[in-house]
């Protein structure tokens, strides 16, 4: 066992794109395995791995230190600047932010460019570890060396990383040299790419794949071995100095930020000087009550409204009502159609201020199904806007916000079973037209055990050994992030500068930014997005109202048309929002909908996680169950005793129950 204590300060994650496959919750959990003191994820001008590996730093207890690899190109000559900066604060931590922010918005969407005038940024807070390339000339690293030095004093280190090549020694000297030379201390640095070694082959795909090229001509390109994972630390023991080693525990004690520590606040720009957020929203709740019930309120409906308030203030969420509140009104103001929907709809005070048009006194809904202070979990609001229309809105959020403070939510686009048997196979050498043949043949319900078969039929040869790699290597690419998207439409709007909190980039699209964290980053450090979603149906029911009546509203369309269920029962659904897929369509005939609540377990039913989880099946019936089964509800026992023509499983009932609640508004 080894007698050392040590902290890794450098490790990139599979979010530095074909660099690493090394996903950020592996790390962390291995480099606790292994009896890490501390690791620092450092993915290269990005923290889009962070939370996750922040996650896993909280099951396991690991000391986790938030950073990144930043790279400057010198353009007056061919050689780069790599330097390691870590947070020790939460001032650091927004330093770094906006660094990255700033190199990321000069470039587009998934590039950066670093200037040297980025230097003039604040970076006071920062620990900074120079990284020099082994190519530098002695005196281009003495002139570097001098140069950071007198920029970074006390907060510099010379970074060092021992992966077993031809050139080690001799670059060390140079190292141990500079830093006698220029009094900055050295630390040592695993570089790390991989969980273990067993992932090389991977690694050698990933970084085919960035050169454009098959693994058989990279050449000198791929790694010339298997050490830039995280290693035991016996290993490690044995390959750098002590003095080395015991700096990486210098470095750590001086980082001290944890992800916890952000401090998120919502914009205040909505509320009148004279009020409050909690006052403001209740007046413009019961401003709408009037208008909802101008001649007789539901006793029922003020006393919802009352408990809504009462936990929203709870929750200190108010800003975020009176934000979707705000765009409603925007959007109405210019005439584009919107609704609010799914569990969004539960609240009274929602159709107070006309985000949705579901009467509270009509319906059975539980406000706890949409916001609950027991869950702790941020509400979750989607309005969707005609989609012709839908841009207007995001644009008049950055506006109003300005770009600082406003940006969408990113989505990670992950390897799936097709996207990464094209890619493995086109760094092996693959044909195309036999990629293109496979993957067309794969349906989104094939197994891997299915594959063979698949390749066979394509004619692979499963006994040759570039067709196991395929298998073997597709298996492990799936799951890893490909690329990082822009969400549909979540946008993340805060009282001070996003980069604050997050780094900002370019979307694809013109007039666009986005953050580097998805939905899930947002939920488990607390953030609150407000969801503008774009749907083609509004826009047709928006110029079919205004060919009936211009005065028409949505809140106007009879609720229970007995012509609308005639055609349903007879599987006519085209046009019809949420049931005009196939699935919902072989449904419906066997279900015979003949009120809204019928089609609201229907929509339950019919979704890709009760089907892929063999819950029920739009075509096939199930076994038939023995247990004795508890209805939370009699009309949904009706519905679904009736739906496929035999019971179905306790726990089946009561999660339909659940997706049914918030469907039964949308």
């Amino acid at each position: 066992m080894a007698s050392l204590n040590y902290a890794e300060l450098h490790a990139l994650t599979s979010f530095s794109f074909r660099r690493s496959v090394a996903k950020p919750q592996d790390l962390v959990y291995r480099a606790h395995e292994l009896g890490y003191q501390s690791l620092a994820v450092t993915d290269e001008v990005s923290l889009a791995g962070i939370v996750r590996a922040h996650e896993a730093s909280l099951e396991c207890g690991l000391h986790l230190i938030v950073g990144s690899e930043c790279w400057w190109q010198n353009e007056a000559d061919a050689d780069k600047l790599c330097l390691l900066f870590l947070a020790p604060n939460n001032t650091g931590y927004a330093q770094l932010c906006q660094l990255i922010s700033s190199g990321r918005r000069r470039a587009p969407k998934g590039q950066y460019r670093l200037l040297y005038k980025d230097f003039d940024l604040d970076l006071s807070e920062l620990c900074v570890i120079w990284k020099p390339c082994s190519s530098l000339s002695a005196e281009a690293l003495d002139n570097t060396a001098q140069w950071l030095k007198t920029r970074f004093q006390n907060r510099l280190w010379l970074g060092a990383s021992r992966l077993l090549e031809p050139t080690d020694q001799a670059w060390f000297q140079n190292i141990q040299h500079c830093s006698y030379q220029h009094h900055i201390p050295v630390v040592a640095c695993g570089d790390v790419r991989m969980v273990d070694r067993a992932q090389k082959p991977l690694l050698d795909v990933m970084v085919a794949l960035d050169h454009q090229c098959r693994v058989s001509e990279c050449g000198l390109k791929l790694p010339s071995n298997a050490e830039a994972h995280l290693r035991p630390l016996e290993t490690l023991e044995k390959l750098y100095p002590k003095s080395w080693l015991d700096e990486t525990l210098v470095i750590a004690d001086r980082c001290r930020f944890s992800m916890r520590q952000l401090s998120y606040r919502y914009p205040k720009e909505l509320v009148p000087s004279n009020k409050n957020a909690t006052s403001h929203l209740r007046d413009l709740t019961y401003e709408g009550l009037k208008h909802r019930y101008p001649e007789n309120i539901p006793s029922t409906v003020c006393d919802l409204i009352e408990h809504e308030l009462k936990l929203i203030e709870e929750m200190d969420v108010e800003a975020f009502f009176l934000t979707v509140h705000d765009l409603v009104k925007f959007a109405k103001s210019r005439g584009i159609l919107c609704q609010g929907r799914g569990s969004a709809a539960n609240s009274a005070v929602c159709y107070c201020l006309g985000i949705t048009e579901v009467d509270p006194s009509k319906q059975s809904l539980l406000f706890e199904r949409f916001i609950s202070k027991e869950r702790n979990e941020p509400p979750d609001i989607d309005v969707d806007f005609e989609h012709e229309r839908r841009e207007e809105v995001l644009q008049y959020i950055y506006q109003k916000y300005g770009r600082e403070r406003a940006a969408l939510a990113a989505t990670v686009i992950t390897y799936r079973p097709k996207s990464a048997l094209k890619d493995v196979g086109r760094a092996l050498g693959f044909d195309s037209e036999v990629l293109n043949r496979l993957t067309k043949s794969l349906a989104w319900w094939d197994t891997p055990e299915d594959w063979p078969e698949r390749l066979a039929e394509c004619g692979l040869s499963l006994d040759d050994s570039n067709t196991q790699w395929l298998l073997k290597l597709t298996k492990q690419l799936i799951g890893h992030p490909r690329h990082l998207s822009q969400h549909v439409g979540g946008m993340v709007i805060s009282d001070q500068p996003l980069h604050h909190l997050v780094p900002i980039e370019n979307a694809a699209m013109d007039d666009r930014t986005i953050i580097q964290w998805d939905k899930d980053d947002l939920e488990t450090l607390g953030l609150l997005k407000v969801d503008c979603l774009a749907l083609g149906m509004l826009t047709v029911l928006r110029k079919a109202l205004a060919l009936i009546d211009p005065k028409m509203t949505l809140a106007d369309i009879p609720r229970e048309d007995p012509l609308t269920y005639e055609r349903l029962c007879q599987a006519d659904a085209i046009g019809i929002f949420q049931v005009e897929s196939r699935a919902q369509m072989a449904m419906l005939p066997r279900l015979q909908p003949r009120c809204f609540y019928d089609l609201v377990i229907e929509i339950a039913i019919v979704r890709p996680g009760p089907i892929q989880g063999d819950m029920v099946h739009p075509y096939l019936k199930r076994r038939q169950s023995k247990e004795t089964i508890h209805y939370p509800d009699p009309k949904l026992e009706n519905v679904l005793k009736r739906t496929l023509g035999v019971p179905i499983f306790q726990e089946q009932v009561m999660q339909i129950a659940m997706v049914a609640a918030d469907f039964s508004p949308g």
